[in-house]
């Protein structure tokens, strides 16, 4: 109904374009709102105040001429202007009632919309470094990605999901002397594990598939456990474990040396896959980062710079004229070895997912990106790229808490709670929906007991209970032997006269608009909140009333309310990645 209104002020503006608004330039949309407070009517449009200035007319004349304007609607019952010129619009009781008759008829498409039909989008999430399964923080970048995804879907845009997997560089060495220590020591050799390798479990549990599979390693462990760097001193980590990823290389051999780094990264990089299976997070693609160097596009994005003139030599590297697009500084993309950075892998990334032809390039990164985006984007216009079609959205961090206690994490150590853990002990709605209750940017304090809990306190569960007592309304329906006449009730809806019938068909007609506001604010919160308080309304309205009266018209009307109400639910839900369940 909003857009329908927006329409038709938009018809009215047209009509005034040779007289009233002769000076103005006419804006090609409009804004039409829900009011606050009822009294105010129910929706209002404030085009006449934005319009006052270029007219040089008084914005309640502007808004009178608009109203005198509008083409006839029958579900239009009065309008007024209120306060510096806002246009206040009254509905029809059928205007209400067409948002309910949507919603069964289109039942789980409602809601849905074709508003970016014409864009292509990228979703780029997660992409964690394969160094170790996902921890609850990796969680809400998957659930916020997925769900983003799905609302983006909703309103018509051609959607792709990608994880950038991380399978070149240091973090990859790093991975491979980690199990190769550990190989070590399963041998029976014995080690200074260096602080700042990776020391969780699984990577034991590498080095142990090691020990059983590569009977070559084994035979020549006598020579690979010769001459370790000692220990590092305090202060000293990060050249210690380079000294000790060169001595691997020495004696395992480059290639050697690569077969343990792939062992371990298509380890972790399974259990990662089938973790987020299981969490209902699916990639359309999983893009590995030694394929842009493989594939040529590194060297394709160097070219291109090359060719802006927008690359310098210094010092024996390659620099990029980054602070001519914005950044604080130039940036190097090949090193004095001859080595790219991972700046040159980022603008080479971002120019080949442009070769693919998406219009937006939407990025999920951890909260410490901010730098990222500028200097990113930069080299996308420097290639010819416009700066406007890299969107970023950053993801604060997550805090467990168990019994009000604070739960550290940290990857290396190994000292964490994994996203599989969090998901065995709350279950998967309540991590997706607990996920993206609030904003992305905003940190997130994940309560575990709350999580779990079966009551009106926990937000997944009273919204899923209110979604089965529809349910369970339907199986009274068919224990008392009443029959449900859904055309019946369709043609009935005058009845719906309470309060609680008004709210909550005022809520359905909300629904699409929700959506579009979710999706084009990047902003799943927004539904999160729209269904606690569909979910509140419909309680109230249970607690309230009686669905099952003697009356067959009432009653098939109140059946045709709370199904609409069901199946909003059920969307909502299934865009939040959340089941709805039919018994509680």
């Amino acid at each position: 109904m909003k857009h329908q209104i927006e329409r038709l002020v938009l018809a009215s503006l047209q009509q005034l374009r040779d007289g009233l608004l002769e000076n103005a330039e006419l804006p090609a949309s409009v804004m039409v709102e829900r009011t606050r407070d009822p009294r105010h009517g129910d929706l209002a449009c404030n085009v006449a105040m934005t319009l006052a200035k270029p007219a040089r007319r008084n914005p309640r004349e502007i808004a009178q001429a608009i109203v005198d304007h509008l083409p006839a609607n029958q579900l239009i019952t009065s309008t007024e202007i209120a306060g510096p010129g806002f246009i206040n619009f009254r509905l029809a009781p059928q205007a209400f009632h067409a948002a309910l008759l949507q919603t069964l008829e289109r039942g789980a498409e409602y809601g849905h919309s074709d508003i970016g039909k014409d864009e292509k989008v990228l979703v780029e999430f997660v992409s964690a470094n394969p160094t170790g399964p996902l921890h609850v923080g990796h969680g809400r970048h998957a659930a916020y990605g997925a769900t983003l995804s799905n609302l983006l879907e909703a309103t018509g845009h051609t959607v792709e999901r990608e994880y950038y997997v991380n399978d070149a560089g240091r973090q990859m060495n790093i991975l491979g002397v980690s199990v190769w220590l550990r190989y070590l020591e399963a041998l029976g050799e014995k080690i200074a594990f260096p602080a700042n390798a990776y020391r969780g479990g699984y990577i034991n549990d590498i080095a142990a598939a090691l020990v059983r599979n590569d009977d070559t390693l084994q035979r020549d462990a006598a020579r690979v456990m010769s001459g370790l760097p000692a220990d590092a001193p305090e202060g000293d980590k990060e050249t210690h474990i380079d000294a000790l990823i060169d001595r691997a290389r020495e004696l395992l051999g480059a290639t050697e040396f690569r077969a343990v780094v792939d062992l371990a990264l298509t380890g972790i990089l399974e259990d990662i896959r089938e973790d987020l299976g299981e969490f209902g997070v699916e990639f359309d693609t999983w893009y590995s980062e030694r394929g842009l160097a493989e594939g040529g596009a590194i060297a394709r994005a160097l070219a291109k710079l090359e060719a802006h003139d927008k690359l310098y030599q210094r010092d024996g590297a390659t620099w990029f004229r980054a602070t001519d697009y914005g950044d604080e500084k130039d940036r190097v993309v090949v090193r004095e070895n001859g080595q790219t950075t991972y700046f040159a892998s980022d603008i080479a990334y971002h120019l080949e997912k442009r070769e693919r032809g998406f219009s937006l390039l939407l990025d999920v990164l951890g909260s410490d990106h901010h730098g990222y985006v500028t200097r990113v984007r930069a080299g996308l216009e420097a290639m010819g790229e416009p700066g406007d079609s890299l969107e970023v959205k950053l993801v604060q961090f997550v805090t467990l808490y168990r019994g009000g206690k604070k739960m550290q994490m940290s990857t290396r150590s190994g000292e964490f709670i994994s996203l599989r853990q969090l998901r065995d002990e709350v279950g998967n709605d309540a991590c997706r929906f607990f996920y993206v209750m609030r904003s992305q940017d905003q940190h997130l304090d994940f309560d575990l007991e709350l999580a779990k809990s079966r009551s009106a306190d926990n937000p997944v569960y009273y919204i899923q209970y209110a979604h089965a007592r529809v349910e369970s309304v339907m199986r009274q329906l068919q224990d008392k032997s009443l029959q449900f006449d859904a055309q019946r009730g369709r043609a009935s809806l005058d009845s719906l006269v309470e309060s609680h019938e008004r709210a909550l068909l005022t809520s359905l007609g909300r629904y699409p608009e929700v959506i579009e506001q979710a999706a084009t604010a990047r902003a799943p919160h927004t539904l999160v909140h729209y269904l606690r308080d569909l979910a509140n309304e419909f309680h109230t309205y249970y607690n309230a009333h009686t669905f099952l009266v003697e009356d067959d018209a009432l009653r098939d009307a109140r059946l045709c309310l709370i199904l609409g109400v069901q199946q909003v639910i059920r969307n909502g839900l299934g865009l939040l990645g959340v089941s709805a369940p039919e018994h509680m």
